[in-house]
């Protein structure tokens, strides 16, 4: 469990870092098709909250605690949603979503989780697969830095510092 206490505080790290760079950039910047997955940077961090919500729920069995601007549960209805329009909520509940996946992997560390327990997971299609708690914790953490990759890349297409990305060069806290 001690990995994937590390990968929660990098994913933290690491988003409070790509949005402070994405804070510089104006709308039409994040806005921008670019080609990825999910067209702009703007999407793409839309995309990493809904998966991150998805997870987050399956994981501690507690619903999500996305809400809209009334204080009501924000219904996910697609993987490509535009959450909120603007960056600075995106980036209020990212830090929220961030603080609740580091608790989440140190409650399961403290509570010797274990992570061959099987979760179940419906596709798009409506089948249900099952993986273990662990490959559900892989792909987690996996999903999350694919989809920065896509957003370090235009930020360096657009010849943006993003700071350093890099793991073992970074204090995690």
């Amino acid at each position: 469990m001690e990995a994937f206490i590390t990968f929660a505080r990098y994913n933290r790290q690491m988003n409070a870092q790509i949005y402070d760079v994405c804070g510089q950039l104006d709308q039409g910047q994040l806005e921008a098709d670019r080609g990825v997955f999910f067209g702009s940077i703007y999407r793409t961090l839309n995309h990493i909250m809904i998966a991150d919500g998805y997870w987050l729920q399956r994981v501690t069995r507690q619903p999500s605690p996305l809400a809209d601007s009334a204080g009501e549960p924000l219904a996910i209805r697609s993987v490509d949603q535009i959450l909120y329009q603007e960056l600075a909520t995106l980036s209020h509940w990212r830090s929220i979503i961030d603080d609740r996946i580091v608790g989440c992997m140190e409650a399961l560390a403290q509570e010797s989780a274990d992570l061959s327990r099987l979760l179940d997971h419906r596709l798009m299609d409506g089948s249900v697969v099952q993986f273990t708690l662990h490959k559900a914790l892989c792909h987690w953490f996996n999903h999350q830095t694919h989809h920065r990759g896509q957003v370090t890349t235009i930020l360096s297409q657009l010849h943006i510092d993003f700071g350093v990305t890099d793991l073992l060069l970074m204090e995690l806290n």
